[in-house]
Formats: structure tokens, sequence, C-alpha cells
């Protein structure tokens, strides 16, 4: 299919998603404006509260979510298309610190966590996010979850840790290489194998007022261009 022709005029989508995609999908959503007129309005937050929102009704018509638990919440429930669900990323958690930081970070790993100097560690809520679970753990995969446990603070982004709330924090890989937060700080990847694989999918909502027109734009996220992007921003391809 040529997406240059398909020019919709005036459409506009409402996609939620996951709080890791805010770089990488703001850029697929303009190039597919770009291609086919149809904008792309996105809506990011925690996966488990976005899903919250859907099932209260919000008039979202795609959902983009860190797992692919809460879309099959979302299927279970009949608010999603269970055909439409896809993988379209893994993500990775690396464990990040801002620049001025004296944690040697990139050779020592999870064990700056121990350094006395490190009050606070910013952590994503693992109620509503999985990146949150994940650095859970990969924490007790580590043998350290008990002894760092009462300095967990929630925060969503690498720019809590920056702010001076925290000394360091698990983000999303994605976060420490978008553009603006380059040369902010330094991060060291935690293992892919010390956490359960953060396989993340998207699904059509059953509400869709422009099904038509999301699964076009759901097509779109599957070709290779869009793919390129994914790769670009620190995702893995399943």
């Amino acid at each position: 299919m040529s997406w240059t022709q398909e020019r919709e005029g005036g459409t506009e989508l409402i996609v939620a998603a996951a709080a890791d995609l805010s770089t990488v999908l703001q850029q697929i959503g303009k190039e597919y404006e770009n291609k086919t007129g149809t904008k792309v309005r996105l809506s990011f937050g925690a996966s488990g509260n976005l899903t919250q929102q859907i099932q209260n009704g919000a008039p979202f018509d795609l959902f983009f979510s860190a797992d692919m638990d809460y879309p099959r919440q979302l299927i279970a429930a009949n608010e999603a298309e269970g055909t439409s669900l896809y993988q379209y990323a893994v993500g990775k958690l690396v464990l990040w610190v801002p620049t001025g930081s004296s944690l040697d970070v990139e050779h020592r790993g999870m064990n700056v966590l121990l350094d006395t100097s490190v009050h606070k560690i910013a952590i994503a809520n693992s109620q509503h996010a999985p990146y949150g679970r994940a650095a859970v753990a990969a924490l007790k995969h580590a043998g350290l979850y008990d002894r760092v446990s009462n300095r967990l603070v929630l925060g969503e982004k690498a720019q809590f840790v920056e702010s001076g709330n925290a000394q360091a924090g698990f983000v999303p890989l994605a976060h420490v290489i978008a553009p603006e937060m380059r040369g902010r700080g330094k991060y060291w990847e935690v293992p892919a194998d010390d956490y359960p694989p953060l396989a993340q999918g998207v699904v059509l909502l059953s509400h869709s007022k422009h099904k038509k027109e999301a699964a076009k734009f759901l097509e779109y996220v599957k070709t290779k261009e869009a793919a390129e992007l994914f790769r670009k921003y620190g995702f893995t391809l399943p």
C-alpha cells in the first residue's frame, strides 16, 4: 500500500500511549500525518492509568501499552478488538544518574545504589507501570530489593532524577536517549535477563469512532519505516 496517496483529509485519531513512547510516537504520528492528512493526537501516561481511563469511556481510538497484559485485559472486557492486538516493540530498562553525579553507574551498575550518597531512587509506580514492575524484578534479581526498598520513590521520568528529587532512577532507555535528554546523564542498561521481557502491545479500541482510519495507522506502525524509528529510540523489535 502506498501511504503517500491516501490522504484522509481531516480525520483526527486520539491515541493513548505509554509514557516511554513520548518521543518515538510523536515522530511516527507526524510522519503519518504528512503522508495521509490524518492527525494523530497523543495522550501519554502510565499503561495502567490509561487502561482505567479507557474502561471509564475515554474516547481513544488506539492504545499503545508498555506491556501485553493491559491490552489483553481490555480485549477480555470487550473494550478492544482481539484480532487487532500487535506486539510492536520490546522495551529496555536502564539505571540513570545525572551528568554531575559522582556515581560510576556505567561500570558499577546496580551496585551504585548501595552508595551512602544515594538517599532516593526513582522508580515508576509498579501498580500502573510495567517499567516499574521490571525495576522491582531487576532489584530482586540482584538481591538488592530489601536493602534499598525504603529509598524507592515514585517518579516516572529521568527528569525526576535530574531535578534532584532522587540521586538515581530506573527509567526506559527510550527516555534517556530522547533528544532533550542527551548529554544530561549517564546510564547502565539493566541486563534483559534480569526482568521479565517488556513486550509492548497495541490494540484497536472497540468504541473507536474511526476504526477504519485507526486500522490504517496501525498498519503504518507495522511498516519498515516505523520499525526503524522504534530501533532509533532504544526499542528492539519482537
